[in-house]
């Protein structure tokens, strides 16, 4: 118990004391590593898919995506919720509702998933059939599902809880339990799909596997005596008040996904309704998984960045130290604003060889190609809003969160899908998506400029 409560005074010291851009640093690369980790997930599987399977096989997963990221969003809303609540506890020192925080996003977790798992699966080739799928894509999203689908309990204990761990203090022993997975579903991807041969199925089993494997080497940390935060029997009932604070700070992404879901369903809807053949449709929508996969890779190193200034913002906040929490997102904006550039350049320059690392087909290439162009032009302002959500999301201001995820999602980017494409046709669909990030990325400037100057007036008032 003593070196315990000695790795926790280090850990405390680190966050109050120790240099910003350091501490960042040890934060932000494990974080970083498990973003990119969670994106190679998805990205390894379409790329294995892409070139060993068919040229629609990568349509049919696109048509997935709603489904999937419906089913994913109760993983965010717990491990977003769970993981900021429980750097704030700790930063007050309320040990004891840290834990109880954890045992609660547990219980959660296992009802959410029993919830969502069987309505899903009853209607899985409806729900499909209602998502745009036809008989040339229908066998792939099915196949592709009907093994993810139940599966997908282990990601949300590997990615909530591995979310919880980095909180509590352990970035590094998170990074580790994602690379595990992520070398491993690489590994029986490329066994499954080329070894055995069985295709798009091959990809649903390695996913699963991978995942969970991590989740049981992260499940056992919180099983360890010496870890910071642990799993007791006593804290195994639900409660209210604890359910609520997850809810309270889990909501804003957990909308975030649902509406992402929605908008996944709006973008392949509208593509194949001015694409103008359904071959075409087909391919349009193949392209949009494609970018959607490229765009992944930029957005979830921009995440990692954001989730690294979790643990040292929300204890911070919790300590009243306003400049380091200042200086944090300071250079947190600085870093996802220049990877945002960099993601754009790389992509203006090379969308076709970027295209080509998930299809051989040429006329997947080119329409893919052709809509990078148009939509990146915005990424660099995603870089600022993921900060700013982020940043509101660590200091339990879930509403402010909430008002800037959504507003990427629903208040700019909605209207613009309808609007754009009587103006362009198919082409208005790619141009909706870079108005929405740069007007999102505005929002967030305003955000936070009105958030820092109420810091400042009440460090004032309390003389800090």
């Amino acid at each position: 118990m003593m070196a315990s409560n000695d790795k926790s005074s280090e850990r405390i010291h680190l966050l109050s004391d120790e240099r910003i851009p350091k501490l960042l640093l040890h934060y932000a690369v494990p974080a970083v590593v498990g973003t990119m980790v969670n994106a190679l997930y998805s990205v390894v599987d379409r790329i294995f898919i892409g070139q060993g399977v068919s040229e629609f096989a990568i349509t049919g997963l696109a048509l997935t995506f709603p489904i999937l990221l419906f089913v994913q969003a109760f993983g965010m809303l717990i491990g977003v919720g769970a993981s900021s609540r429980v750097s704030i506890l700790l930063g007050e020192g309320k040990h004891d509702k840290a834990e109880n925080i954890l045992s609660n996003a547990l219980l959660l977790t296992i009802v959410t998933q029993v919830l969502t798992l069987v309505p899903v699966m009853i209607w899985l080739e409806e729900i499909l059939r209602a998502l745009g799928a036809n008989d040339r894509t229908l066998p792939f999203a099915y196949d592709y599902l009907k093994i993810m689908i139940p599966g997908n309990i282990f990601s949300t204990l590997c990615f909530s809880f591995n979310a919880i761990m980095r909180a509590s203090g352990y970035p590094y022993k998170a990074m580790i339990t994602m690379l595990i997975g992520a070398g491993l579903n690489t590994v029986l991807d490329a066994l499954f799909i080329y070894g055995f041969g069985w295709g798009i199925e091959g990809a649903a089993w390695a996913t699963v596997i991978a995942m969970a494997v991590s989740a049981a080497f992260v499940m056992q940390h919180f099983l360890d005596k010496k870890s910071e935060v642990q799993f007791h029997k006593r804290n195994m009932r639900f409660s209210m008040e604890q359910i609520m604070a997850i809810l309270s700070i889990g909501m804003a992404p957990f909308f975030l996904q649902l509406l992402s879901s929605g908008i996944a369903f709006l973008i392949n809807s509208t593509l194949a309704e001015y694409a103008g053949s359904p071959l075409m449709a087909d391919r349009a929508v193949g392209a949009y998984g494609i970018i959607n996969s490229i765009a992944l890779v930029g957005f979830m190193f921009m995440l990692g960045i954001a989730q690294g200034m979790q643990p040292i913002v929300g204890y911070n906040y919790g300590a009243r130290a306003m400049r380091r929490v200042r200086q944090t997102f300071n250079i947190c904006a600085v870093v996802n604003l220049s990877i945002g550039l960099f993601v754009t350049v790389a992509a203006l320059s090379a969308p076709r060889f970027l295209a080509s690392m998930f299809t051989s087909s040429p006329e997947m290439i080119e329409a893919s190609a052709d809509a990078l162009r148009c939509c990146i032009y915005g990424f660099a302002f995603v870089g600022f809003q993921v900060t700013a959500t982020q940043f509101f999301q660590s200091i339990g201001f879930g509403g402010k969160a909430m008002l800037l995820s959504l507003s990427r999602q629903t208040l700019f980017l909605i209207p613009a899908l309808f609007g754009f494409p009587l103006l362009w046709g198919s082409k208005g669909v790619w141009v909706a998506l870079p108005f929405s990030d740069i007007c999102a990325g505005v929002l967030g400037i305003i955000l936070m400029a009105y958030q820092f100057r109420l810091f400042d007036r009440r460090a004032e008032q309390e003389g800090l």
